[in-house]
């Protein structure tokens, strides 16, 4: 079983008023000593009230991230959902731990 972690890495924000408006995310998958991440970054809309940018939660702040992921899905299916970008780290891992695939040449 493939254990897949969201984080945040990092965000861009107005220091006017703390609205954070791009998030720079990552999602870590590991099953034993395998591991594979993929990062990804993404737009937030302004809300309607803000929440003070020194009472953010690292989990209140992905939540957004994944909204929004699927958002953008449901406009344009070309961009991958929450549990599309799960899949591929899943596979990520899933092909280090049974090769489907080599690199290299027959000689020396």
């Amino acid at each position: 079983m493939v254990i897949k972690t969201w984080q945040v890495n990092t965000m861009k924000r107005s220091l006017t008023d703390g609205y954070v408006f791009k998030v720079i995310y990552r999602v870590d998958g590991a099953s034993d000593t395998y591991k594979f991440r993929t990062t990804g970054e993404i737009g937030l809309l302004r809300p309607s009230s803000l929440v003070p940018y020194a009472d953010l939660t690292e989990s209140q702040v992905l939540t957004w991230v994944k909204a929004r992921i699927e958002e953008l899905n449901k406009a344009d299916s070309k961009k991958p959902s929450v549990a599309q970008i799960e899949a591929i780290v899943e596979n990520g891992v899933n092909e280090q731990k049974t090769p489907t695939t080599g690199t290299g040449k027959p000689w020396s």
